[in-house]
């Protein structure tokens, strides 16, 4: 059957404008974007990272790195960015409060974002689907919205150059502002910006979006992918990330282990959460632990399971959550009053921030309306359990094999998580959620 489902609206460009209003202006589009007509000789920070690729990080306590991260370098260029007046609006002057319960949801009132966006571009029935670069695509950016090329480096240390080329033959990966924003610093990783590839993960995407993790080094900045089908609104490859100092409740959700990898790479199980999900976490290097997760991701996109993922704790626990909310859109079983929200379930959404767009949402928010929606995206018990079949079918791993974590053994079940942050005692402003 052929669903058709609402389409998703979106605008995380100044640029994102329809093709013959770009043709009208004659020669080059004027707008220094990232393609043939305004590329050469563009310069933009560089910061190389050091490779963690094949070992362990062991930290060199006599090196100092040439800039903070995540302070110093992305905040600190997000903030140029809006004092420039390059955002829609103001993210900081939206009000946000933890819902009072056992998860400690959070709610954000942001009225009026999806009026300033215009619908996506490609079916949200198919997760797999061709790059389209008649569509709007990153290439199309203008270059003030790129905040710094991320490469890993050539050298056994971190590396900083303020004025580097942007190599088109190298097609650099970069960050971008979303001009959108959800939170404080919400930036786009986009991997190998300039080969134009549609919303897929592979490894090589994924071990970079884990190092961007573990250079941040704070577990308050997380980064966050949506595939096609699951509220993904650009079919150029890209994730997510901002930082709210608050634990995400599904942080908070207890685990169960279900097996380990050769690689030592745990998997377990999500109990007593809304949304059913995976856990990823250890692995004897970072690439181990990339290689498992992207390996699932890919189980799942060619068989066609919409899903999001979030990485988390600086890179040490990544959630894969498959979801089903659109296709129940499509065939009418969600409630009227659910659509009436107009939220849309993407990783942050299933996460526990939950971006409202109506006053009433807001102020009538509760722990039971959170758990309500997060439950229409969730798969099934049935279901769950045959997509994690088939997922470790394609990974060569059983539950059956695994001689460390007999189902349902009480010494597997983790009930906290395994680093708990220091949570604030408000967010009524969002001067509490920058790091000093």
């Amino acid at each position: 059957m052929m669903l058709k489902i609402k389409r998703v609206p979106t605008l995380v460009s100044n640029f994102q404008k329809d093709e013959d209003e770009i043709g009208a202006r004659g020669v080059g589009c004027g707008r220094n974007c990232l393609r043939n007509c305004c590329l050469p000789g563009s310069k933009l920070p560089l910061y190389a990272f050091k490779n963690l690729s094949y070992g362990k990080f062991v930290a060199d306590e006599t090196m100092e790195p040439p800039v903070d991260f995540l302070e110093s370098l992305l905040l600190g260029e997000w903030e140029d960015r809006q004092q420039k007046g390059l955002f829609r609006y103001d993210v900081t002057a939206c009000e946000t409060k933890v819902i009072p319960g056992e998860y400690g949801f959070i709610a954000q009132l942001n009225e009026g974002r999806h009026l300033k966006k215009r619908p996506t571009e490609f079916r949200v029935d198919k997760v797999l689907q061709p790059f389209d670069g008649s569509k709007f695509n990153f290439t199309k950016v203008g270059q003030e919205e790129l905040l710094f090329q991320f490469e890993a480096s050539d050298e056994d240390e971190v590396q900083l150059y303020p004025d580097a080329p942007i190599d088109a033959e190298k097609s650099p990966s970069v960050v971008a502002i979303n001009v959108s924003p959800i939170e404080y610093g919400h930036v786009l990783l986009i991997p190998k910006v300039l080969e134009c590839l549609p919303q897929r993960i592979d490894r090589d995407s994924f071990l970079l979006a884990l190092h961007m993790a573990v250079e941040a080094a704070n577990p308050y900045f997380r980064l966050g992918y949506n595939s096609l089908g699951a509220f993904a609104t650009i079919n150029h490859l890209h994730f997510q990330a901002y930082y709210l100092a608050v634990q995400f409740p599904i942080e908070k959700a207890p685990t169960q282990k279900i097996s380990v990898t050769g690689a030592r790479v745990k998997i377990s199980e999500m109990l007593n959460y809304p949304v059913r999900g995976l856990v990823f976490e250890g692995g004897n290097t970072l690439e181990d632990l990339a290689n498992v997760v992207s390996d699932c991701c890919i189980c799942l996109q060619e068989n066609n399971i919409p899903y999001n993922v979030l990485i988390s704790d600086s890179g040490k626990r990544i959630f894969l959550l498959p979801q089903c909310y659109a296709e129940k859109q499509a065939l009418g079983e969600v409630s009227p009053e659910l659509l009436d929200t107009q939220v849309n379930p993407a990783v942050w959404e299933i996460s526990g921030h939950m971006v409202l767009k109506r006053k009433e949402d807001y102020e009538g928010a509760t722990e039971a309306n959170a758990w309500r929606l997060l439950a229409e995206v969730s798969l099934s018990e049935v279901r769950f359990q045959e997509v994690t079949a088939l997922i470790f079918e394609a990974i060569g791993l059983s539950v059956e094999e695994n001689e460390h974590a007999p189902e349902g053994s009480p010494e597997d079940l983790d009930v906290t998580p395994p680093q708990p942050m220091e949570e604030i005692d408000g967010l009524s402003t969002h001067t509490t959620m920058v790091p000093v």
